[in-house]
Parts: structure tokens; C-alpha cells; sequence
């Protein structure tokens, strides 16, 4: 049934093709000329529109086995408390991150570092160097006691193996003295503080110990043994709080079986939150499925991101989705760079990793899995304050679409892969 419904979309693209007058041979042009279009039309509509500040739906606390959880929905509020951790802290810091600008917020998170180094306290930074190329390197001045692993945009043993080498450190993770831990989307800096909707979480407790073990997986395969970050014990198994890490220099990428298996034990609702979809065909056949065996399935996605590409690109999985009966919400408020799902008001993950390929099968990556009827009633009133600000797409206005959408879709499908 697969193979059939995929041989009907490529008949269908050829069609769509062919009556624009878009051959093989002049595809790739056709993107060129689809993408700059995009992105002008964008840079227009931006041009001088000032930022609204974000909705704030508020932070929400639960008790997860022997973790107090705690969901934050505002920068300001998930900064101070980062902030205030990292000037608490007494044995260790531990942190990953993707973007670092060089702004007041990420002045903050650096001096902080700094400071907690030159009192002793034996500090760990990750961060990725192709995320902050236009970040001048004069910023990140730490100190001569901060251990830091700037991750290359370009790494030497490339040609060893492309997989292992290719993925972006798009991880944010902070732990300090092995007992609290954040993860979750907030990127650090002022723009994230204020303008855009996300979540990040905190735990305080045995749970940390993932997040912990994920920074040190990273930081010590480029490491000699004396100076990697040690292993400690977990203090429990913690089977209601998983820590999922993608790591591509091992070759594993547990976050999309994460999703797979959960979305397929789902029997009642499905709400996921992604700022990017672009899903393989087993993450979307699943999604189908569920629909089509009478599931709520809702997904949230920007009206308009800060990728435009990306936005026309999952615009090719509306029509299919719809069909199944998902409903697709588009959050209009502002930016929303949440990465959540919460199913059946039993299971949630929160985490780093967008529903796309690049996050699922290439990216360093964690999200959090906990089983938790308690976590994720407060998950579900998350999802139901973000729905207050999204517009609903119906199968009526999606099919009275312009023909000239159409055809963009169209010729943007085959850039699933890179995306």
C-alpha cells in the first residue's frame, strides 16, 4: 500500500511538472529560482516588522519518580534559573549548545562560566562552530580553566566515514554538579530570551544522569583518556525519565525509533510541536495510521518560521495529512522553536530534535522520554495554550491553493532529504 501511494505522488509531481514546463534536466534550476523567490519575498515581508514579544503560557512543575520536573515556556525564566545554577554551582558544569550569540544573554551565560571556573569548579563547554560562524571568534574569550570543544564545521576525518563526521552539534543540555540538568530548544541568546515560543525543561534529581552521559559521549570521542569527562554510577535506572541521544559518531540515532514506537502504541491522541516537519516516510506512514485508526493527531508548526524553505517544504505533507484526517495547526504568534510531543496523556518527550531528517539521521541530538501521567497533564496544557494562538488549515482552503503553490511544492519535494 506504501509503494502504491508512492508511485501516485511521483505520477503526480511528473504531471505537475511537465504542465510547467519544468523536464529533469531543468529541475535543479527551477529550485534555484523557487528558493530565491522564496526567500526575497521573505526578506520583504521582514523588512522593518518589529518583533512582538511571545506568548507565555507559563511554567509547570511535576514529581517524576524521585525528579522534580519543571516545564519552562519563557527565555527570561529558563535563563535566570540556568544562570542561577551555573553561580550555585560547587564540583562541576557540563554544557552543549548550537547557537551561542554574542549578545547581553550570551555575555551572561559566558562570564558565568568563567566565573564559576576561576573559583574551582571544573567546567565543560560544547559548542557548535558552524551554528556561530557570524559570531566573531573574539567573543569567546573563557577562561584558561574552562575546558571547551568548539565542535569544527568541517572535520578532518570526513573522508573515514561521512556519517559518523557530517551530523551538527544541535544539542542544549546544562548540568551542573551531576543533579540538575536543562534541556530542550532555547538556543542561547537575547532574541530567544523574548521573541520566540519554546520549552525547555529542568530536573533536579537522579534523572540528570542521562543528560550528563550524553555531553560526556560527545566530549570524550575527541579525547584522550586523561582527558575525558569521568563516568559516574546512575543513581537508579529511572525507567519513567529516558535520556534518547543521537550521537553520529556512533552511528546511533535512538530519538526517531523513540518517536516510531510511541506513535505507534498510541490509542487516544497524538500532539507533537515541531518548528521543522519534514519526516521520513515510516515517521509520516505512522502518523497516517494513527489517524486513519481513529487517533487525535495534531500537529503544530509556524505559520512562518525562520526557514522559509523548510515552511514550503513540509507544505508537500499537508495534503496527505489532511486526507487521514490529522489536524495541522499553525502557530501565528511569532517563532515557535518548541521540539514536543505528548501521547495518550501518559507518555512525553521534550528535547533538541525537530521532526526532519537532519535532526532524526544526522544531527547530535537529545531528547528527554518520560512516561508520566502527571508530566504530561502538564504537557497537554502547554499544547492547549499554544492552540489558542494557531490558525487550523482545512482540507477546503489547502485545496483552493494557488496553482503556482502547487507547482513550488512540487519542485521543492526532492530536497526532503537535505532537510
Amino acid at each position: 500500500m506504501n509503494a502504491m501511494r508512492a508511485l501516485a505522488e511521483i505520477r503526480e509531481r511528473r504531471i505537475i511538472l511537465k504542465a510547467a514546463g519544468v523536464g529533469a534536466a531543468s529541475l535543479l534550476g527551477a529550485q534555484a529560482v523557487v528558493v530565491a523567490s522564496l526567500v526575497g519575498v521573505d526578506w520583504w515581508k521582514q523588512r522593518g516588522r518589529k518583533q512582538r514579544d511571545a506568548p507565555r503560557p507559563g511554567t509547570y512543575t511535576a514529581q517524576v519518580q524521585d525528579s522534580a520536573m519543571t516545564v519552562y515556556t519563557s527565555g527570561e525564566d529558563v535563563y535566570e534559573d540556568m544562570l542561577e545554577a551555573i553561580d550555585g554551582a560547587e564540583r562541576s558544569i557540563h554544557m552543549e549548545t548550537f547557537i551561542w550569540k554574542g549578545d547581553e544573554i550570551g555575555q551572561r551565560f559566558l562570564d558565568g562560566m568563567n566565573r564559576a571556573a576561576e573559583r574551582g569548579v571544573k567546567v565543560f563547554v560544547i559548542y557548535d562552530g558552524f551554528a556561530n560562524t557570524v559570531v566573531p571568534h573574539s567573543f569567546y574569550r573563557f577562561s584558561e580553566k574552562v575546558d571547551v570543544f568548539r565542535v569544527p564545521a568541517v572535520r578532518r576525518p570526513f573522508w573515514k566515514g561521512p556519517l559518523r563526521f557530517s551530523g551538527l552539534c544541535h544539542s542544549k543540555i546544562l548540568v551542573v554538579d551531576d543533579n540538575i540538568g536543562f534541556v530542550g530548544g532555547f538556543n542561547i541568546g537575547s532574541m530567544y530570551s523574548r521573541h520566540w515560543r519554546d520549552t525547555h525543561i529542568r530536573e533536579i534529581g537522579p534523572a540528570v544522569w542521562g543528560l550528563r552521559n550524553a555531553i560526556a559521549a560527545v566530549w570524550n570521542e575527541h579525547r584522550a583518556p586523561e582527558h575525558a569527562i569521568e563516568w559516574i554510577p546512575p543513581k537508579n535506572w529511572d525507567p519513567e525519565v529516558r535520556v534518547s541521544p543521537n550521537l553520529p559518531i556512533q552511528l546511533v540515532y535512538p530519538i526517531r525509533g523513540m518517536y516510531l514506537s510511541a506513535i505507534e502504541r498510541a490509542r487516544d491522541h497524538i500532539w507533537i510541536n515541531t518548528p521543522y516537519f519534514v519526516p521520513d516516510q515510516q515517521i509520516l506512514d505512522t502518523l497516517l495510521a494513527a489517524a486513519r485508526r481513529g487517533v487525535d493527531v495534531r500537529i503544530m508548526v509556524p505559520k512562518d518560521s525562520n526557514h522559509i524553505v523548510a515552511d514550503w517544504v513540509s507544505r508537500g505533507f499537508y495534503g496527505q495529512l489532511l486526507e487521514a484526517g490529522v489536524t495541522i495547526l499553525l502557530y501565528a504568534a511569532c517563532m515557535i522553536h518548541s521540539k514536543t510531543a505528548t501521547i495518550d496523556g501518559e507518555w512525553s518527550t521534550v528535547g533538541t530534535a525537530n521532526l526532519d531528517r537532519l535532526s532524526l539521521s544526522f544531527n547530535y541530538e537529545t531528547n528527554v522520554e518520560i512516561v508520566d501521567k502527571d508530566f504530561a497533564a502538564e504537557m497537554e496544557k502547554v499544547f492547549l495554550s499554544d492552540s489558542t494562538h494557531c490558525d487550523e488549515l482545512t482540507s477546503p482552503a489547502w485545496r483552493d491553493r494557488h496553482p503556482m503553490a502547487r507547482v513550488a511544492e512540487v519542485v521543492l519535494a526532492p530536497l526532503r532529504p537535505l532537510m
